[in-house]
């Protein structure tokens, strides 16, 4: 990546081939690269082959890209989804028709995480899908909302109250946003607030919990997360990779969390877990038992 931006004025991208040890780096020009800027790129990557036993010989090539209108091509990669036969979630342009009883969330690609089609988002759909409200209502807890999809589909599948929060000031807007193009911006809680600052004392509980976080943050704020979930509810855990997902579990495990359901695509794995009913160790709790500990010895 530093090699090929240094030798061109626009930024360069990478592109990992997941189990394989290839890397892609490409950078975008708007007119073809001079033959010299070429060769030196070439003489600098055999002296970094020669320089570092573990790096493996690399190649220089140069494609043309025909001219395309992508303000209008791009929107062929982002279909309607279905979630079962009770959710469709659908982009603005599109004029797929709902299936009777279907709710229908419409939101296009934005600034903000969140479009359905990545298997973690898909999976945390699945469950509020699975989960939804038959007669008595069910709340909801989205923590990292992004693009706001979860939030806005628990509203359209009758969960009440919501609270949906994010700790980046844009996607609380655009998610905000997206609840008012759908006509749930009522239903929904929207704060801005970062999982860190959840409290373990005196949490905010509801009967199902989605954290689409990162694994170090599902971890590291584990009894804050945990804490959300009401006893006998569930947690939704996503945004695992595959490697990572066994130490995430144990973790949530040790506090009562029972796997009720997995699923792995790609690199990523998501989870369901049911709290037990039994009251989760707060810290006063842990200290406690420390502190009793100390003076047994």
């Amino acid at each position: 990546m530093a090699l090929l931006g240094s030798h061109f004025a626009s930024a360069p991208a990478a592109y990992h081939e997941a189990g394989t040890p290839r890397t892609t780096a490409s950078v975008f020009l708007s007119s073809p690269p001079a033959s010299e800027a070429l060769d030196a790129l070439s003489d600098a990557l055999r002296a970094l082959w020669r320089s570092d036993l573990q790096a493996r010989p690399g190649s220089v090539q140069v494609r043309r890209i025909p001219g395309e209108d992508w303000a209008e091509s791009w929107k062929r990669h982002f279909k309607p989804l279905a979630v079962g036969r009770h959710l469709l979630l659908k982009p603005g342009w599109s004029r797929r028709r709902a299936l009777p009883g279907q709710r229908v969330v419409v939101l296009d690609p934005g600034l903000s995480f969140g479009t359905g089609h990545h298997p973690t988002t898909w999976f945390c759909l699945r469950c509020l899908v699975l989960d939804r409200p038959a007669r008595e209502a069910k709340s909801f807890l989205d923590l990292g909302t992004g693009s706001g999809i979860l939030a806005i589909a628990a509203a359209k599948l009758g969960y009440h109250p919501i609270l949906a929060i994010d700790h980046d000031p844009d996607a609380v807007r655009i998610a905000q946003q997206n609840a008012r193009r759908n006509r749930v911006s009522d239903r929904i809680r929207f704060r801005e607030l970062d999982v860190k600052n959840l409290s373990v004392r005196h949490p905010t509980t509801c009967d199902l919990v989605g954290a689409n976080l990162t694994s170090d943050l599902l971890v590291g704020h584990r009894r804050r997360i945990a804490a959300c979930v009401k006893p006998g509810g569930i947690l939704v855990l996503a945004g695992i990779l595959r490697r990572e997902f066994r130490s995430v579990a144990a973790a949530y495990g040790r506090l009562g969390f029972q796997l009720q359901a997995r699923s792995g695509r790609a690199d990523w794995t998501s989870a369901c877990f049911l709290r037990s009913k039994e009251r989760l160790p707060c810290a006063d709790d842990l200290h406690r038992i420390r502190r009793a500990g100390r003076k047994a010895v």
